[in-house]
């Protein structure tokens, strides 16, 4: 009733006086003609949003790919994806499956870079040896690579808009691709040749498709099977999505039939349980595929040593139905994950693993308007009774995951549970939907809120933090390696070194994949020498600060801050 009298108020047909008496002709064509050029207006203007969302995205990403040095994983898999090319090898980098370095490698094949077959060495060696030692130039190679997973971030920004519409409407689906497009944390990691972002787009898109599989599962649920074996073809990670997606999967055939009696709601089930079996299906065929393409035969021998998993782990593995690589790298996460790794949050240097770190980090990372809408949004999805059937898809796989990511670890960065930001964006544009007399115009505010923050902090988003913890200048106070200091600013380093500090002497401890000597900066390590020796200017990683211990934490309590580099480099004066 409330949509025709609302129809019936913009309907020019329908227009009168205020009295109940028609509108004279001339009146009445006028109020047409207005009408159509609002619908007109309309139809053009949402795409144009669109359009100018995603704009600003792909520009604040382009100018961080260009001006930031390789992060620590990204050599590994450039180099990686340069072998994919050239050898068609899966011998490097088995701990990850090949898709998403197949993506990176459309760009590299644009670069044409040199490459050495016959170079000796570990992944990380033959990484550094392709960007510095092959003739090939850094900047532009790191860019080429990093391009397509700019362009797949893009995409998947579509895609979270598409769920959001399909939800609430196309106007507050403006809401979920704001906070999307805005996002610091999917920013930071689109703009990087990794696997992080392209594994949850590839997990939301699924998700997506599954939920359009309420209305045509016969076409959705298989493609809703090949997202979702993209993403466990990207990383591993991703494993524990395919049972979810798999009940998602008879959820959504149950609603298309809407049995209505017992025999109904058996078939139904059947047919959904045969839904999640293509999923299944699907998916494995993916992951076989992704493989086949780089090597039809499979051959494969480890540059690194392959452990032997024992207890329920190695069990599981076994019966896994994926390639020997594929289950080869499973072993070599399984050992990573016994690794005591040494974490940072708030202040404190720990061995192990806290399982609350990611929401910490989280609160620390996110854009104070972010949370705010992403916590409205969950409120929202099981509160208001139409929007309650997507409830499961949005907020099971996230709870599941981010669970799953939590009980890792390393405690590493936020990228660990990039499908957070995601996920909840599309929850955060049900807000409007809420009967609060304020929620509509709180939920623009806020938006205007995650836009201003995101975009002070440009280009530094990879150790953006919010206003409540100082920004970005305080993130290593607080944590540390990629939330804050991937080694992405050698480059800005030796630009300051040049322009403020010529001629001094350097000493530098900088956490990283990149070689100072081929940026111009010339050091030495103040580690290797007496405290007394260290003279001149002591340029120290903010991951090393954090972890400082022994002479190195001595150097720097001894010394005198004097400038930030990306907020990630400290240069102190002695």
């Amino acid at each position: 009733m409330m949509a025709r009298e609302q129809h019936s108020v913009l309907d020019p047909g329908a227009l009168d006086d205020g009295g109940g008496q028609p509108l004279p002709r001339a009146t009445a064509g006028r109020s047409a003609r207005l009408y159509a050029g609002l619908r007109r207006r309309k139809r053009w203007l949402l795409p144009l949003l669109v359009v100018v969302l995603l704009a600003q995205m792909a520009a604040v990403m382009i100018t961080t790919a260009v001006q930031q040095t390789p992060t620590i994983d990204e050599p590994v898999y450039v180099a990686t994806a340069t072998v994919y090319l050239r050898e068609h090898s899966l011998d490097y980098n088995p701990e990850h499956p090949p898709l998403g370095k197949l993506v990176i490698a459309a760009g590299i094949a644009l670069a044409d870079p040199h490459f050495d077959a016959d170079y000796q060495g570990d992944q990380g060696e033959l990484g550094r040896h392709l960007l510095y030692e092959s003739g090939n130039d850094p900047w532009r190679l790191m860019f080429w690579a990093r391009l397509p997973v700019i362009v797949l971030t893009l995409l998947f920004g579509l895609v979270v808009f598409a769920f959001a519409r399909e939800l609430v409407g196309a106007a507050r689906g403006l809401v979920a691709l704001a906070l999307y497009a805005f996002s610091p944390d999917v920013i930071a990691h689109g703009s990087l040749a990794t696997l992080d972002v392209p594994e949850a787009g590839f997990l939301l898109t699924s998700v997506w498709l599954l939920w359009r599989a309420r209305r045509r599962p016969r076409l959705y649920v298989p493609l809703a099977g090949v997202a979702l074996g993209a993403a466990v073809a990207t990383k591993m990670s991703a494993l524990p999505a395919v049972p979810v997606l798999m009940l998602l999967a008879v959820v959504s055939v149950w609603s298309a039939r809407r049995p209505a009696d017992r025999v109904s709601r058996r078939r139904a089930l059947a047919l959904g349980v045969v839904g999640a079996a293509v999923v299944a299906l699907v998916t494995v065929a993916v992951v076989w595929a992704s493989y086949l393409v780089v090597d039809p035969r499979l051959r494969f021998t480890s540059t690194e040593p392959v452990p032997a998993v024992h207890g329920v782990r190695g069990h599981v593995v076994d019966l896994l139905p994926f390639p020997r690589a594929f289950l080869d790298g499973m072993r070599i996460q399984f050992a990573m994950e016994d690794y005591p790794w040494q974490g940072f949050l708030f202040g404190h240097l720990y061995t192990g693993s806290h399982w609350y770190y990611l929401p910490a980090a989280f609160l620390v990372k996110t854009p104070l308007g972010m949370l705010a809408l992403w916590a409205a949004g969950a409120v929202a999805v099981v509160a208001v009774r139409r929007l309650r059937p997507a409830a499961p898809y949005l907020l099971v796989p996230t709870g599941v995951l981010l669970a799953t990511a939590m009980d890792g670890s390393r405690d590493f960065g936020t990228r660990y549970a990039i499908f957070v930001p995601m996920f909840l964006a599309v929850a955060a544009a049900c807000v409007p939907a809420l009967r609060w007399r304020w929620a509509a115009p709180a939920t623009g505010v806020l938006v205007a809120f995650v836009a201003v923050s995101s975009l002070l902090t440009f280009p530094f988003y990879l150790p953006y933090s919010n206003e409540a913890f100082g920004g970005p200048s305080k993130t290593y106070l607080r944590l540390h390696d990629s939330n804050v200091d991937w080694g992405q600013d050698l480059g800005r380093l030796a630009d300051r070194l040049r322009e403020r500090y010529a001629g001094e002497r350097i000493w530098l401890v900088y956490k990283g994949s990149g070689v100072p000597s081929y940026y111009g900066i010339e050091s030495s390590d103040p580690r290797k020498v007496g405290v007394r020796e260290v003279h001149g200017l002591l340029v120290v990683s903010d991951t090393s600060i954090d972890k400082a211990r022994g002479k190195l934490a001595e150097l720097i309590d001894s010394s005198r801050p004097i400038d930030q580099v990306g907020h990630s480099i400290t240069i102190y004066r002695r």
